[in-house]
């Protein structure tokens, strides 16, 4: 009699831990922490920020009127974001990858063939940034 009572007692608690187990599982796999957030949830997250970001107009891809200072160059490997001080950002193209970027130099990379090369350098001139764009193609 005690053998069988202690072999429904496991049973039970085997059936309680696997039941507390896909509980504290599932809740990790339904939760909604990966789903995307707005704009505007982003940045009332992150407040006000000390040094302000360069916006780029969706449909012309020049700098909003907030970041006069900021150009955005598009080039065969890709669109490089820059100021007078630095470059800002490099995005690549379709089928291109960023291969570097410094302060004031970058070089897009071809996906498929590493000889396929865009490279820019950032210059200012009288307080205009300018990038000079080296392409290395193998068209």
């Amino acid at each position: 009699m005690v053998i069988i009572a202690g072999w429904i007692v496991a049973a039970i608690l085997a059936v309680l831990v696997g039941i507390v187990g896909i509980g504290v599982v599932g809740a990790g796999l339904t939760s909604r922490q990966g789903a995307p957030i707005s704009q505007d949830d982003v940045i009332r997250a992150l407040g006000e920020s000390s040094s302000p970001t360069p916006e780029i107009s969706e449909k012309s891809g020049e700098p909003s009127a907030g970041s006069p200072e900021a150009q955005a160059k598009q080039t065969r490997g890709g669109t490089v974001l820059i100021s007078c001080e630095r470059i800002i950002s490099m995005a690549p193209a379709q089928g291109f990858q960023v291969h570097e970027q410094s302060e004031n130099e970058g070089e897009f990379r071809g996906i498929s063939d590493n000889h396929d090369r865009v490279k820019v350098e950032l210059t200012c001139t009288n307080g205009q940034p300018d990038l000079r764009i080296r392409d290395e193609g193998d068209d």
